[in-house]
């Protein structure tokens, strides 16, 4: 089997070991106990892998070469493997510096960032060191400069362009406090202007459109059910809501403990709708998905695993289309339809905050275009010349 860029990996039919070779460095021969080891030596695949049972096409599966070539690309794409389907991400990554290790240690351990932060700023660095192939004490505040510039010629948009520059800016005040360079040279690099958008966001009556499409007479339909109910109830993140756990869940109480980015915990209170739904999935539409298995997670795929950013999308856009909604529905328009209906509601813009946790409540105010609106609605039901 080929891991793009990457490796790869042989499955035998009989003993169920592996043939790995990582490029063109080592090969090893294992069994399966021994594989994490084997990820252990080639850092670059670092990722927790899935194992479920399957039924084999056929006894010789894994055995010849051309002849099979075939069955065995049709097995693959079937999660057809003889004994295991193992799925991994693994993804081949350039490598980075010295200093850009250190740098994305201190986010991730002193910082707290979460993984796709660290991901970001890793992605970000290896752009720039490709692009700029000098020592930290040689790149001037012209060459980062030039180097902004190269970004938007690639056609990428200003608020992306702001967001690599902030990686920039926080690495290398990281390397000025540390001591590496004696100069910051983003200090007088300017940002992109960006234009403010307005959220996009549902009305009333398509979110109920919406929490009605998921078929109740099924487990995954149940769940669903209780997952839109809770997004619109708490305006969590989709990784916010597919990390919930049990224990985070007060069901008595109407409360969740939320863990968000930076690893900073929230509470988050739910309504009436969202516990019924929430009691009807965990008595009856989860112990059908597990079917005996355990889970801390609250939210569960029929394999036992928990549910991912990209299933949920995936299911949300059908749902859309059942519920008439064909216009760039994601769990973040949800999450803005939350927001916009509580400011709407009379809501400050503090609670609003917290609820969203949102570190600046100056990102809380993209809602106050809803308050606007309404400015017109007091006048003219209040005011005598109206």
């Amino acid at each position: 089997m080929l891991l793009p860029g990457l490796a790869i990996l042989k499955i035998s039919n009989k003993t169920n070991g592996f043939c790995f070779r990582y490029r063109n460095f080592q090969q090893a021969s294992v069994g399966p106990e021994d594989f994490q080891k084997i990820l252990l030596r080639f850092r670059r695949l670092h990722e927790a892998l899935h194992r479920f049972p399957v039924k084999p096409r056929h006894k010789y599966l894994f055995v010849g070469r051309n002849s099979h070539l075939r069955d065995l690309f049709e097995a693959f794409f079937h999660k057809q493997f003889r004994q295991y389907c193992i799925i991994s991400s693994m993804q081949a990554s350039a490598p980075v510096s010295s200093s850009a290790r250190s740098f994305l240690d201190y986010c991730r351990v002193e910082k707290g960032l979460a993984a796709n932060s660290l991901a970001s700023y890793r992605l970000d660095l290896q752009k720039l060191s490709a692009s700029l192939p000098k020592c930290n004490e040689e790149v001037t505040s012209e060459d980062l400069g030039r180097y902004v510039e190269s970004l938007f010629a690639q056609g990428m948009s200003a608020r992306s362009v702001a967001r690599h520059l902030a990686t920039l800016r926080n690495y290398y005040a990281f390397l000025t406090r540390e001591g590496e360079i004696a100069k910051d040279p983003t200090e007088f690099l300017a940002s992109p202007r960006q234009w403010t958008t307005l959220p996009k966001y549902l009305n009333r009556e398509e979110v109920e459109r919406l929490i009605q499409a998921p078929p109740a007479d099924k487990a995954t339909g149940i769940r669903d059910r209780a997952m839109l109910e809770l997004l619109y109830a708490t305006g969590l993140r989709v990784s916010e809501l597919c990390a919930l756990e049990l224990a985070g869940v007060d069901r008595q109480m109407g409360v969740l403990r939320v863990t968000g980015k930076g690893n900073k915990q929230r509470l988050v209170p739910f309504g009436e709708p969202a516990r019924i739904a929430m009691e009807s999935y965990l008595c009856d539409g989860r112990p059908r998905l597990l079917a005996g298995r355990a889970s801390k997670y609250v939210f569960v795929t029929a394999r036992g695993s928990a549910m991912t950013r990209q299933g949920f999308w995936k299911l949300l856009k059908g749902y859309g289309k059942q519920a008439g909604i064909f216009r760039g529905l994601t769990p973040h328009v949800v999450r803005h339809s939350f927001a916009t209906h509580l400011v709407e509601g009379g809501a400050d813009l503090r609670s609003v905050q917290v609820m969203l946790g949102h570190a600046d409540i100056s990102t809380t105010q993209v809602y106050t275009h809803v308050a606007r609106r309404r400015l017109r609605e007091v006048i003219d039901q209040h005011h005598p010349r109206a």
